[in-house]
């Protein structure tokens, strides 16, 4: 699982440090995806093929479903981490995100998301309300 707050720089040539204590449960790989709210989403590579399978068995008659399973699979780059713990973040990654030098990593329990800095302060401005309201729908499995 993966839990906290990170701010790592982008370098020059779009690689990302992730935290170390991250790195274990992506030392067999990772897929990076375009997430909500434009940020990215990083799943371990077994967390993501059982999901990518799940999608794919989902009705392809249904023109949102198929949508979806064609963005998962376009937006999808497989990677391992180097020796220094990075990824390389792709341009259409990096421009989806609108990532910048200044980057935001959190831990999203099941998933990690990747934010710039700017956007990541942005939606937490937005949203502070309904995290203070507490939605009982939202937090029904944690409460």
């Amino acid at each position: 699982m993966f839990f906290g707050t990170f701010t790592p720089k982008l370098d020059d040539k779009g690689r990302l440090t992730l935290p170390a204590k991250f790195r274990e449960e992506l030392a067999d790989g990772l897929v990076v995806v375009n997430g909500q709210d434009h940020s990215l989403t990083i799943y371990p590579q077994a967390e993501f093929q059982v999901r990518a399978r799940k999608a794919a068995e989902s009705s392809r008659s249904n023109p949102r479903v198929r949508a979806f399973v064609r963005r998962l699979g376009a937006s999808a780059d497989e990677q391992t981490l180097d020796s220094q713990g990075r990824i390389t973040v792709a341009p259409s990654h990096r421009s989806y995100a609108g990532l910048t030098k200044e980057c935001v990593v959190i831990g999203s329990v099941d998933r990690i998301e990747v934010w710039d800095a700017d956007a990541y302060e942005s939606y937490l401005s937005e949203h502070e309300a309904d995290f203070a309201e507490g939605d009982d729908d939202a937090l029904a499995g944690f409460l």
